[in-house]
């Protein structure tokens, strides 16, 4: 099992149940051990939209790092994700930050993220869930790199806002 930080933002929207039920339909199929705090933030690059929601979630993967990408694109999608423009305005952006500690570069998967050390509104609630936790490339802790790029542009929203599904117990006379 591999311990495995997964990016989340949204600012189209409920921009809170857009996480919420992104976060569900994760915790269908793997482990969901964490999650941080939401953040208001500061949209980053050059187009004018919306103020994002965004959190991480902390989760044990047994699958292999591609096929866990292809699940989470799926769920954008299902909640209604189409890319017609890069770094456009999204109900539901699901990125892998780090996979363990592997290193990887495939067309569609590079692991860790490449721009996560440049983000505030990444790092913040990041740092929430594994502030020691060593870039395998920088060679930085995550807490370093969030006092290197400064909290500026975000904002606590909603600390509790994602409870685990309780677990069901089985049938009576099922076992």
């Amino acid at each position: 099992m591999t311990e495995v930080y997964v990016g989340m933002g949204s600012n189209l929207g409920d921009r809170l149940s857009h996480l919420r039920r992104g976060l569900e339909w994760v915790a269908e199929r793997y482990a969901v051990e964490g999650v941080s705090p939401v953040y208001e933030t500061d949209p980053v690059g050059y187009f004018p939209q919306g103020l994002f929601y965004n959190a991480v979630a902390r989760l044990r993967v047994a699958a292999p790092a591609a096929e866990l990408l292809a699940f989470l694109l799926s769920v954008e999608s299902r909640l209604g994700r189409v890319r017609r423009v890069p770094g456009g305005a999204r109900r539901l952006d699901l990125d892998i930050l780090f996979y363990g500690s592997e290193v990887m570069e495939r067309p569609g998967v590079v692991i860790p993220h490449p721009r996560l050390h440049e983000r505030a509104f990444v790092l913040v609630p990041l740092q929430e869930l594994a502030p020691d936790f060593v870039h395998p490339v920088l060679g930085r802790t995550v807490r370093e790199m969030t006092l290197k790029v400064g909290r500026n542009g975000v904002r606590r929203v909603e600390s509790q806002w994602w409870a685990k599904p309780a677990v069901s117990e089985p049938a009576a006379g099922t076992e």
